[in-house]
């Protein structure tokens, strides 16, 4: 009798494990049906900035840029950093991530706009609390070219040796790649691939989706005109705060929603955080 009671009760156990999970993955499958855009499905260019706050906004840009590649690896999206500028004394102040997976554009997307951290920081001899933010920048992977049209008479195409790790040979040949849009001064550079070609490719893969981007904004801009219904948007204000002293928070100024578990969400945990975002997006 005995036995047949730790039989039973395993079974069960297994199978609301099962249930969980079909539960979960049907739930993902209604949500991710919902999003909507043309290149919502495909992959997505990421890109940080330091902003305001010296050594410390470089620092949270690794800090992100960490937080990113441990999400996507959750997910079992694909990365790779195509260029990265790092500082003189500590972090990054500028990176570019392609991130390759099903509906990897339409997640980065909650992630677009200033984000804010303030702890107590490391770079500060007398212990002092600092406020420091990045730019996030989310695009999409543009990958068929006739989409968007490029006059390559519009193109200032430069190449220089590539700085940081990559051995010998990006050091001694013009593998970096910078190019300038003309028309809209938008530049764009690629320098962590070993060669000139690949580095031009990439480069033209963030070119692209940087067009697109505007191309959007202005739709959308002459839509609400016509409504009556169009607000400037500035870059000003944060969408995201993370706050590590003097308490452990990180909040969504957009919707109001709040995780107490700072450490999950560095460590990639961003589920949450995004697709309540996405829902209300969808709503608006």
């Amino acid at each position: 009798m005995e036995l047949a009671h730790l039989q039973d009760d395993s079974l069960r156990s297994d199978l609301e494990f099962e249930v969980s999970q079909i539960t979960d993955i049907t739930n993902r499958l209604d949500f991710e049906a919902m999003l909507r855009g043309r290149h919502s499905s495909g992959n997505a260019i990421l890109s940080l900035h330091a902003g305001a706050g010296g050594v410390d906004s470089q620092d949270f840009v690794s800090m992100l840029l960490r937080m990113y590649l441990r999400w996507a690896e959750r997910r079992g999206f694909a990365t790779e950093i195509i260029d990265q500028s790092t500082g003189e004394e500590a972090g990054i102040k500028s990176v570019t991530v392609t991130v390759s997976g099903k509906f990897a554009y339409a997640y980065m997307r909650a992630e677009r706009g200033v984000h804010r951290l303030v702890r107590i920081s490391p770079f500060d001899s007398a212990n002092r609390r600092h406020t420091s933010f990045v730019m996030v920048e989310t695009l999409p992977e543009i990958e068929d070219v006739t989409e968007i049209t490029i006059n390559p008479k519009d193109l200032q195409v430069d190449t220089f040796r590539a700085q940081g790790a990559g051995g010998q040979h990006m050091q001694k040949n013009d593998t970096a790649v910078r190019i300038t849009h003309i028309p809209t001064k938008i530049v764009v550079q690629c320098q962590n691939q070993r060669s000139q070609t690949q580095n031009r490719e990439n480069a033209m893969k963030v070119l692209r989706g940087k067009l697109y981007e505007i191309q959007q904004i202005e739709r959308e801009k002459e839509l609400a005109n016509l409504r009556g219904e169009y607000v400037k948007a500035e870059w000003g204000s944060q969408i995201r705060s993370y706050v590590l002293h003097p308490y452990q928070l990180v909040k969504d100024h957009r919707t109001q929603h709040e995780v107490g578990n700072t450490q999950s969400i560095l460590d990639g945990d961003l589920d949450e955080l995004m697709e309540t975002f996405l829902r209300s997006d969808l709503q608006s």
